[in-house]
């Protein structure tokens, strides 16, 4: 996934590009589980494989992050308050159309490779800011290059199932699956379930902006924020739906029904 630098991942294979080599392992047999991240896994697995197990989730949010050349007066970290004009790095048609529907003027560069990578061509100045997913900049000690992180609700929707870790297994294999369902984290998996349903309902590309946003509430209900919107930022809708615990999937195939009913035609095949 990470070998091919100077495209965008949809035009090189899409999400399962990460993923293919392991579930070939997985379903040899030369692997018993493997460790992904669920926002890289494609919303239907093959044959044959499960989620057998979530941990409990990271912070969900994006973070924006400011390159050394954006002016002190800037630094306050609201998306309104970025040179006019500036450049954006980034590689993910879903935060790149939520930016350019808020902010039109910004101009934006493909911004692909690891963390590391990414922060290495913000200090080189090839960009005045990126965005990255704060649980990625948590789990290497590195939040303190996050200017703010972004609410995901009423900012910026994150892609489904970020911030978490997810463990895939063989169907048939008991043995494995019944361990790892001694950890599973059941609010996370709750939230990863109507995530990936609302995902799936509207059956969108990696060429196709979607957000999708899950959490409990204080009363036990469940709220799912979803987004569709165009790869240019000129139509985005955002919705929101509660409901039962027990109905995430229903939700998620609801709300990507609503979400999609209120689309123009060209945005999803």
């Amino acid at each position: 996934g990470d070998r091919v630098q100077g495209r965008r991942l949809a035009d090189i294979g899409g999400k399962g590009l990460f993923a293919k080599e392991i579930h070939e392992a997985l379903l040899d047999g030369r692997v018993d589980f493997a460790v992904h991240s669920l926002k890289d896994l494609e919303t239907e697995l093959p044959p044959g494989l499960v989620i057998a197990g979530v941990l409990p989730r990271e912070d969900v949010r994006d973070a924006l992050v400011l390159g050394p050349a954006v002016p002190p007066v800037f630094r306050r970290g609201a998306l309104p308050e970025l040179p006019q004009g500036a450049r954006i790095g980034t590689a993910s048609v879903r935060r790149e159309a939520q930016l350019r529907h808020l902010r039109p003027d910004l101009r934006f560069g493909l911004l692909r490779g690891n963390v590391g990578t990414r922060l290495r061509a913000l200090e080189g100045g090839d960009f005045a800011a990126t965005l990255l997913a704060m649980a990625g900049l948590r789990r290497l000690g590195l939040e303190h290059a996050a200017v703010m992180a972004l609410d995901p609700e009423e900012e910026l929707v994150p892609a489904a199932g970020q911030g978490i870790i997810a463990v895939t297994a063989r169907e048939e294999d008991v043995e494995t699956r019944r361990l790892f369902a001694m950890i599973d984290h059941r609010p996370t998996r709750i939230a990863a379930t109507a995530e990936r349903a609302l995902l799936a309902s509207l059956g969108g590309s990696c060429r196709t902006p979607v957000g999708a946003h899950a959490r409990m509430l204080p009363g036990g209900r469940l709220r799912l924020t979803g987004l569709l919107a165009r790869e240019d930022g000129s139509f985005l809708l955002k919705r929101g739906l509660e409901g039962a615990p027990g109905d995430a999937a229903r939700l998620g195939q609801e709300l990507g029904a609503w979400l999609r009913a209120g689309s123009p035609a060209d945005i999803l095949p």
